[in-house]
């Protein structure tokens, strides 16, 4: 997948992708990640997804696959990220993926 990213989508990032796929004539690569706690090493995984979508000149739509505990209302770190910072971001829950890929 890395290889194919590379050269096909000019995804220059060095942290590897849980998906990559064609749908509807476009390329969607992505990051996926299942949260279950807060602090510590999962903001360390919480980021590394976020640094996928954030990639430059890449030649695909690119999200993160993000389940868990970020979308428990409180005021914790991930959720005010989830709701603030990257609203604009494609963030999703695997259980919506197929939603998106279809409204492509």
């Amino acid at each position: 997948m890395m290889d194919f990213a590379r050269e096909e989508l000019n995804y220059q990032h060095n942290k590897g992708l849980d998906f990559v796929a064609r749908f509807n004539g476009k390329y969607v690569i992505g990051e996926a990640k299942f949260l279950t706690d807060f602090g510590g090493h999962q903001n360390a995984q919480f980021a590394d997804a976020i640094s996928t979508v954030e990639t430059k000149n890449v030649k695909a739509e690119k999200i993160a696959i993000l389940d868990g505990v970020l979308y428990i209302k409180g005021n914790n770190k991930m959720y005010k990220s989830v709701t603030e910072t990257y609203e604009n971001y494609n963030i999703m829950s695997a259980l919506v993926l197929r939603n998106y890929l279809y409204q492509l």
